[in-house]
């Protein structure tokens, strides 16, 4: 019981050292026991390791409160072998600090038991290993879920869709890899069906999930249903909504307020044009407001040029310029 106490008190003088106050030590106590039989140096150790991989010191606390238990993992038995195995993963440097400053429990993980099947099976999906790296490192808590109960519900639930083809689920993970943690139940089915219900049929539905996955992700009653109420409230009718949505998924989940309405209102009221056209092109939405459409339509109006949305916005501003002969010095 004496050395338990000892090393309490060395490993106190540790935290103490990197600035720890008092409440959030006993928190890490209570969330690891192992702590107490942690001495300092050891702790020490494991602390400027995880700094010579490149997370900052400044955002070390915040790693160790998120996950003290970081701090009693052996330094070469654990550390090193999983922090290398996951450099092997990174695209980019600074990746692999980055994604333990996010989840630092992805180093508690057992690379056989866990990275390794978690790695093949989203091969088999069809995620190329160049792409793994950049999967698991932009969501790194996808360690933590279960490939029998989490995981495969949710292949099953892509394959209920008709996104079972060779590599199909693989790139909408890709494209999202947050869309793994969601419940069926709960989020992706409800978007589903709320995305049937304004009228997309399993084509239409299958090339917005693999466009754009995020819409999924999306709440429908705070997100989804507002977005639709106000474009109706707009004059869109039904069938256009259906229309804008299959052609540009995030007209959805876009703020009403920062984006949906001013662009609508600068459409009618500046550009004077029929609300009808956003129909035809509703990537309209993706566009600034002042760099791109104030800019686009002054020119436009100052030559007196007539033009689709589509001809006026889908090119570049080097292009728009040489297409309708305006003068190099607005560049």
């Amino acid at each position: 019981m004496e050395k338990s106490s000892n090393q309490k008190i060395s490993i106190m003088g540790f935290f103490k050292e990197k600035g720890f106050d008092d409440g959030s030590i006993q928190k890490m106590f209570e969330r690891c026991k192992q702590l107490e039989l942690l001495d300092g140096e050891r702790a020490c150790e494991n602390w400027n390791y995880l700094k010579s991989v490149g997370i900052q010191e400044r955002k070390l606390p915040s790693v160790v409160s998120k996950c003290p238990k970081i701090l009693t993992l052996g330094l070469n038995e654990k550390l090193v072998p999983t922090v290398q195995c996951l450099t092997t993963l990174g695209t980019k440097p600074g990746g692999v600090a980055l994604a333990i400053a996010k989840f630092p429990h992805i180093l508690t993980h057992s690379v056989e038991e866990k990275l390794c099947p978690l790695l093949a099976f989203f091969q088999a999906l069809g995620v190329s290993e160049k792409q793994l790296g950049k999967l698991l490192l932009v969501n790194p808590r996808l360690i933590s879920y279960s490939i029998e109960t989490k995981f495969s519900q949710i292949v099953d639930f892509f394959a209920s869709l008709g996104l079972n083809k060779q590599g199909m689920i693989g790139k909408i993970l890709v494209k999202n890899p947050f869309i793994m943690g969601y419940s069926v139940e709960k989020r992706l089915r409800p978007t589903t069906e709320f995305l049937k219900s304004i009228g997309l049929n399993e084509f239409h539905l299958q090339r917005v999930v693999l466009n754009f996955p995020e819409i999924l992700c999306r709440d429908v009653n705070k997100v989804l249903r507002p977005n639709l109420v106000f474009l109706k409230s707009r004059g869109f009718y039904h069938e256009q909504i259906a229309v804008m949505v299959t052609k540009y998924p995030p007209v959805l989940i876009k703020s009403i307020k920062n984006s949906l309405e001013p662009r609508i209102r600068f459409l009618v009221e500046e550009m004077g044009r029929e609300i009808s056209e956003i129909a035809d092109y509703p990537e309209f939405f993706q566009h600034g407001l002042k760099k791109s459409l104030e800019f686009r339509q002054k020119l436009l109006k100052q030559k007196n040029i007539d033009c689709s949305l589509s001809e006026m916005l889908n090119c570049s501003r080097k292009k728009f310029i040489n297409k309708f002969g305006l003068i190099a010095g607005c560049l």
